[in-house]
């Protein structure tokens, strides 16, 4: 992997996109259970805002547990998160219907490039 889990924790923050969740208080959380880089992070959102909580909350809205290698190819974009979700390498449990709207509050990396190449073309 390129890129470590922790990595992508410290990035959710400038890849949140507040206009999406606006009026929203949740909390998502991230259980990830291999050997490799295992830990649990909590994303809370509130007042148009999101932070990253290292080592998770006690009682999370939604939570998504898988492996570091599945949870870095969902945040990079090169893989589905609902195809992972159908074949068990990525469960979900808590509110589904904020799990199913948390694409929609983060810019994927291509999305982040692409945004940046539209402003220097500017």
């Amino acid at each position: 992997m390129s890129i470590t889990i922790e990595e992508i924790f410290e990035q959710l923050p400038t890849r949140f996109i507040a206009t999406a969740a606006v009026g929203l208080t949740k909390t998502l959380q991230w259980r990830i259970t291999d050997a490799a880089e295992p830990g649990v992070w909590a994303f809370e959102i509130a007042e148009g805002a999101g932070r990253v909580i290292p080592g998770g909350v006690a009682e999370p809205d939604t939570t998504f547990t898988t492996t570091s290698e599945v949870w870095v190819g969902v945040a990079d974009g090169s893989r589905d998160a609902m195809r992972e979700f159908l074949t068990g390498t990525l469960k979900v449990e808590g509110d589904m219907t904020l799990a199913l709207k948390v694409p929609e509050f983060f810019e994927t990396p291509t999305d982040a490039e692409t945004a940046s190449a539209a402003e220097a073309e500017g």
